[in-house]
């Protein structure tokens, strides 16, 4: 399978340095990488969107932000490659979930929807077969994650000493005012009660240094918690070690014979 990718930041980076490594498996081909910017120094990146599609990607991996899904997510689709995206803060727009839906529908495509390194989305979506009475989604991260975020105007971050919450309501508003720090939430509420009815909580916790994330949930099922702690990455504190490797995962099932969890 070929497969494009847009963004080379520091999931992109990772994913491409696996893909060179062999880690990707024989099934799978990268053969194009779309950037804002040019990189003379990578074959494979272009910053035309007309000559990355005429690689014929059959599969396309967004790991470039909100934008980035707004800019090209319907091309993509459109060309008749499906559409992996981890910026899934990007749906709370109803009208671009929408046009891509459709989009994906007309070109006999799909709107993949990764986990990108959290976990429950297997539940939370079995869970509301049966319906879910109440999700709460909990994202804590040390104060450098929330630079350039309104939790700037909210609280002095450089000097916080204790866990601070900045947010607190529905994934739909919190995904669009923290757009680069929640696409998990996003990703879980998709899964479940849905963008209005999934609660997020926001902290900035000055005592931690990696990523905690928790969802809880009752329904018909019974009730459940889930807790991850993940580790920054160097080059962005505000993404976590495990979504390479998680997106690197979800390639992989693209060309697999045999797939677990679905």
């Amino acid at each position: 399978m070929r497969v494009g990718m847009i963004g080379l930041g520091a999931i992109g980076a990772e994913v491409l340095a696996r893909a060179r490594a062999g880690e990707l498996g024989s099934g799978l081909e990268l053969v194009a990488i779309l950037t804002r910017t040019p990189r003379p120094e990578e074959p494979l990146v272009t910053t035309d969107r007309r000559a990355f599609l005429a690689a014929r990607p059959e599969a396309v991996l967004e790991v470039a932000g909100h934008e980035a899904v707004r800019a090209h997510g319907l091309a993509c689709l459109e060309a008749g490659a499906d559409l992996l995206l981890t910026s899934v803060g990007a749906l709370v727009d109803d009208a671009l979930r929408g046009a891509l839906e459709e989009a994906a529908r007309r070109s006999g495509r799909r709107l993949r929807i990764l986990s990108a390194g959290i976990g429950a989305l297997d539940i939370l979506a079995g869970a509301a077969v049966g319906g879910l009475e109440a999700v709460t989604v909990t994202v804590r991260k040390d104060p450098s994650a929330w630079w350039g975020t309104p939790g700037e105007r909210l609280v002095d971050l450089a000097r916080l000493e204790a866990p601070t919450v900045l947010f607190r309501g529905p994934v739909r508003e919190g995904a669009r005012l923290y757009p680069q720090n929640v696409n998990i939430a996003a990703a879980a509420a998709l899964a479940g009660a849905g963008l209005d009815a999934t609660e997020l909580v926001i902290l900035a916790d000055p005592t931690i240094r990696e990523h905690l994330v928790e969802i809880e949930a009752r329904g018909a099922f019974g009730s459940f918690a889930f807790r991850e702690t993940i580790r920054p990455t160097a080059a962005n504190p505000k993404t976590g070690v495990l979504v390479a490797m998680a997106v690197t995962a979800s390639l992989r099932r693209l060309a697999s014979p045999v797939l677990v969890g679905v």
